[in-house]
């Protein structure tokens, strides 16, 4: 699957079900990212739905659906499987969720989970007597299907064979809250690159991801150091963006830049994992305000539109400025000044 041409019509949405989805035509279901307190406090089953639901509070929660919630102490192809994923993916088939397509919304390392369940999912229920859900497209927003180089480090210090330096000390403790050591790795042994990219790397099923990057930080930019090409204080472009491999990358678009500049990207991704489409990008969206309520700059269109798997088309709307002194051009989403990412993103649906 391909994205359309930005010459091509959008297709119109039909009238939401209301009785059915709580945003748009289609049903809702989130899956959150990495929950660092969680390594250290260790949450029990009820604890971390409660912990799941206050995740997305700054948007998102009140449109969903549903949610895949699973604790980060926990690995995707184990307890997060058995415990969290497979009830939920029950529940959702024998409650008909799904009938009229869901949209999976994910954030950071809920992007590697849904490629986990997109990967088994079908073969699960079927062989449970039970009805494979119809999952029309991901939105991911931040998204670390193909690993962080912070987990890899991460892992390396708890092992005792990474050097820990200042600034190193300094990044650590800002995106986990502590030194990470040996009695506390859980999904961060996921998150390494190698390993991220090894779990459900080429799946049968066909969904688009569609993804919504950043390039801003949570930590005043000391995790950038650590990460290769642009980032946005977590993960790098080339997971962001979907890359087919890992590396120094400054976009998700060979065409625009980060900031609207329309120009030639040299070092942009051009090669990208089965049916990711990068779609929306934020100069200064970091990895936690991508779905946060606040404004965090313009947004631009790494691609106009895209294509769910039941062929309807989304479309996203620009416009250029032309700035007179450098006669240079910005491509920025239409109403990007007073919408937030995910904002833009819902409108969408």
């Amino acid at each position: 699957m391909k994205l359309l041409s930005p010459l091509v019509l959008c297709a119109s949405l039909v009238t939401p079900l209301s009785s059915i989805a709580a945003l748009g035509e289609h049903p809702v279901i989130l899956i959150h990212g990495f929950q660092a307190s969680q390594l250290q406090t260790k949450p029990d089953h009820d604890t971390v739905i409660k912990e799941g639901a206050n995740y997305w509070q700054g948007f998102w929660l009140s449109k969903a659906d549903d949610r895949i919630d699973w604790p980060s102490q926990e690995r995707i192809a184990g307890n997060v499987s058995t415990d969290y994923i497979w009830p939920k993916l029950k529940e959702l088939s024998k409650n008909n969720t799904c009938k009229n397509g869901c949209i999976l919304v994910t954030h950071s390392t809920g992007d590697l989970v849904a490629r986990y369940l997109l990967d088994n999912q079908e073969n699960w229920l079927t062989n449970a007597g039970l009805t494979p859900l119809n999952i029309i497209a991901t939105f991911d927003f931040a998204g670390a299907g193909g690993g962080s180089e912070l987990g890899d480090l991460a892992i390396n210090i708890s092992e005792g064979s990474g050097y820990l330096n200042a600034p190193l000390k300094y990044a650590m403790t800002k995106w986990l809250g502590e030194v990470p050591n040996s009695q506390n790795t859980g999904v961060l042994n996921d998150l390494k690159v190698t390993n991220a990219r090894q779990l459900a790397p080429l799946p049968d099923n066909r969904v688009p991801r569609i993804r919504f990057v950043g390039k801003g930080s949570d930590y005043l930019g000391s995790t950038s150091p650590f990460l290769p090409g642009k980032d946005d204080g977590v993960v790098s472009s080339h997971s962001s963006c979907g890359s087919s491999q890992s590396g120094s990358f400054t976009g998700c678009s060979s065409t625009i830049a980060f900031n609207g500049n329309v120009a030639h990207q040299a070092k942009a991704v051009t090669n990208f994992m089965p049916y990711h489409y990068p779609l929306l990008m934020g100069d200064d969206y970091s990895h936690s305000g991508l779905i946060g309520a606040d404004i965090q700059g313009r947004v631009v269109a790494a691609n106009k539109q895209a294509t769910l798997l039941n062929g309807t088309s989304i479309e996203v709307t620009t416009k250029f400025v032309t700035y007179p002194l450098t006669g240079t051009t910005y491509r920025y989403v239409d109403k990007s000044n007073t919408k937030t990412m995910s904002e833009l993103a819902s409108d969408l649906l």
